[in-house]
């Protein structure tokens, strides 16, 4: 199936690794031209280096806090500088400490709502103008299947993560008659550094094995197993194409059932 992505332009934030890694991997195959941004230079760079040998697309490293507005905005301005454009924007950010109301100072819930929400509203309302002005666009912000199943041990994502799909409606609602398309996936358990972080975590607080822990996870999981990182991007890489040319405003899981509401 040819998506019609060849020579678009994407911004794929926090894409040095993990899932973003995957997204950025998977419209290089696209033949997407690409800037990806993280705060590890290092293995930002070598992610960059290691998608243009393989697919030669263009693809541009940009270290980055994206909880810094000023690290955003020169972001932005850069890959305007580069393409003129942006056809895709992918938010995404590293999940905020995993931790129970109890363990959390103001610092950290100010830090993960600059980082997790701020974040996502700051790269949105810097690539709407030049979508609306070209008609079309496509912005998919990755959230978490804590957004409709909060899930033990991580406030600051059961909290912080449904505001994004307030901005997702919202977006939907104001751009749809510009052909800019916003949807939010919501990912599950998937094989990233992130999940190993949760689940010594989770080990740790419980005094159980990781293997334990491990085995009651994938107890949640209907398909009995975890989600590799290619499968949440071959969706986004869906949304992005013209192929979805009637999908906005929706929150589309990737958890192999894990979720249980209906809505």
């Amino acid at each position: 199936m040819d998506l019609d992505l060849k020579n678009k332009v994407a911004l794929v934030a926090a894409a040095s690794r993990g899932l973003g890694s995957a997204v950025a991997w998977a419209l290089a195959r696209e033949g997407t031209k690409l800037v990806i941004c993280a705060r590890d230079k290092n293995t930002l760079e070598k992610t960059a280096d290691n998608i243009f040998l393989e697919t030669g697309v263009s693809v541009f490293p940009l270290a980055v806090d994206l909880s810094d507005k000023d690290q955003v905005d020169w972001l932005v301005d850069e890959t305007f500088d580069l393409f003129g454009r942006v056809d895709i924007l992918v938010t995404n950010a590293g999940g905020p400490p995993p931790g129970n109301f109890e363990d959390m100072s103001d610092a950290m819930w100010e830090k993960a709502i600059q980082t997790n929400v701020m974040s996502a509203i700051r790269l949105s309302r810097a690539v709407i103008p030049s979508m609306q002005k070209q008609k079309w666009g496509r912005i998919i912000h990755m959230t978490s299947a804590a957004v409709k199943q909060p899930i033990p041990g991580l406030t600051l994502s059961n909290v912080l993560r449904p505001s994004i799909m307030g901005l997702t409606k919202s977006l939907a609602q104001e751009l749809a008659p510009y052909n800019v398309l916003v949807n939010a996936v919501c990912p599950g358990y998937f094989r990233t550094d992130r999940l190993e972080e949760i689940i010594r975590d989770k080990a740790r607080e419980s005094n159980q094995s990781v293997e334990t822990v491990v085995k009651n996870m994938l107890g949640q999981i209907p398909m009995g197993r975890l989600g590799k990182p290619e499968e949440l991007a071959d969706l986004i890489v869906f949304l992005a194409s013209e192929r979805a040319s009637y999908i906005t405003g929706s929150f589309i899981q990737v958890d192999g059932g894990f979720v249980k509401a209906m809505l």
